[in-house]
């Protein structure tokens, strides 16, 4: 039996809200995975760490413009609402892959080279700055109310998938082209995949519609994403959605970044693609698993666990990882299983935190202020900690943000209660809510 209309158009939209997420880790993995190789392209210097450290001052300024994106396009999720929001990021995040495949190395334009890296770098550091708030409110006032960690896993499988791709086709290239052709024109091809793909979902998303919560809740009011009203009557709900993604800003930093540029330096040629490939692989199996555990007990219970089980596992295998493929196994994979846990409950338990008007930038400006000072930093004080044998005390304060989802777990406060309807609000059609959860459940969400 064929699904109906319903049924189908449901799937269709929670697809084009997460798949973003799939092209934003592909860009983001790709990046760590061929610095190596077109570092001194854009950064010319007889020391490949210094190349490597301009193109990693260069991710780290993509990163720290995040709060940027994350005011922004949040506010004008919450302004104008989530679809226009979701248009916007992946706009700016096609442009910036496009623009660094098809930008000439400093031998042909001279400081124009990285000066478009630049520029490309930061037109998607504000894209995935506003993407997953967008996203993620998008996604969990579609969902029902007793699968939003199972629908937020799919957060954490198109990360696992995007990583899985990058990764695949690294190897891929890797092992058909010779090395000169890698460094001369083949680190190209992914972030030129990536701004196509980027098109692809452009049109996809021009299909959406808006959410019923930001129509009923939302759109009529005044107070609508207003950020004085967000820092005046809400900071201590920011203060503990900072300190719930805490974690992730710093492991994403430092395990799509580090640990693949790192290895790469350490393994013989390729054998870091094949690990991530072997990670994400694993991972995807348990996406969805994962996020249907973490409804039956709770996210936060979930995120906890994982936290503290992470501190002990990614600590000793970042301090000794070596270049043989299951050292560099045992470190990406602990860093992969926390992301996937942290990733699978963040979209539910930040979004109860803050009231539908203002719900996108709430979400947005913490989590891009955290990964921006956090992720951010992260490539550039790992280098500067290796080279002075000072990774003991770098990968202490990465797992020190880890931990604080301990304390914000215990401090989250209730989910706040939707606000009356203004008298102009339309009333909302139960019976299509109603029909939504019964094409779901048809399908198994």
């Amino acid at each position: 039996m064929s699904p109906g209309p319903t049924q189908a158009t449901h799937r269709r939209t929670v697809t084009a809200t997460v798949v973003g997420n799939f092209i934003e880790s592909f860009d983001w993995l790709g990046y760590g995975l061929f610095a190596p190789l077109f570092a001194a392209r854009f950064f010319p210097s007889g020391n490949p760490l210094t190349s490597l450290l301009g193109a990693f001052a260069v991710l780290g300024v993509g990163v720290l413009v995040r709060p940027v994106g994350g005011i922004l396009l949040g506010r004008h999720a919450d302004r104008r609402g989530r679809r226009p929001a979701l248009m916007l990021a992946v706009s700016l995040m096609a442009g910036g892959s496009l623009l660094i495949a098809l930008t000439p190395s400093y031998a042909h334009i001279g400081l124009f080279a990285p000066l478009l890296l630049l520029l490309a770098r930061t037109a998607q550091g504000i894209s995935h700055g506003g993407e997953w708030p967008a996203a993620a409110a998008y996604l969990m006032e579609v969902a029902p109310e007793r699968r939003k960690a199972a629908y937020g896993s799919l957060f954490s499988l198109t990360t696992c998938a995007g990583a899985f791709t990058a990764s695949l086709l690294g190897g891929g290239l890797t092992a058909a082209l010779p090395a000169g052709a890698m460094a001369a024109w083949g680190w190209r091809v992914p972030f030129l995949i990536g701004g196509v793909l980027g098109l692809v979902l452009l049109v996809l998303r021009g299909r959406l519609t808006e959410t019923e919560v930001f129509r009923r809740e939302v759109r009529a009011r005044r107070d609508r994403g207003s950020l004085r009203h967000l820092l005046a009557a809400h900071w201590p709900r920011v203060l503990i959605a900072m300190a719930f993604v805490a974690g992730t800003g710093a492991v994403g930093g430092t395990w799509t970044a580090v640990v693949p540029a790192l290895g790469g330096r350490l393994a013989p040629p390729g054998t870091m693609f094949w690990v991530v490939v072997t990670a994400t692989a694993v991972m995807m199996t348990l996406n969805v698993p994962i996020g249907l555990l973490a409804d039956r007990i709770g996210p936060a219970r979930l995120l906890v666990a994982a936290s503290v089980l992470f501190t002990v596992t990614g600590s000793v295998s970042y301090l000794t990882m070596t270049g043989t493929f299951a050292s560099l196994l045992a470190t990406y994979g602990s860093g992969v299983v926390y992301l996937v846990c942290a990733t699978t409950v963040l979209p539910k338990l930040l979004t109860d935190i803050f009231p539908s008007r203002i719900r996108a930038l709430g979400i947005g400006l913490p989590n891009a202020l955290t990964g921006a000072v956090l992720g951010g930093l992260a490539p550039a004080c790992a280098a500067y900690a290796a080279e002075h044998d000072a990774s003991a005390w770098f990968i202490t304060g990465v797992m020190a943000a880890v931990l604080l989802s301990v304390p914000a777990a215990m401090l989250s406060p209730a989910p706040p209660s939707a606000p009356a309807a203004p008298p102009s609000a339309p009333a909302a059609p139960p019976a299509e809510a109603r029909e939504a959860q019964r094409s779901l459940a048809a399908t198994g969400g």
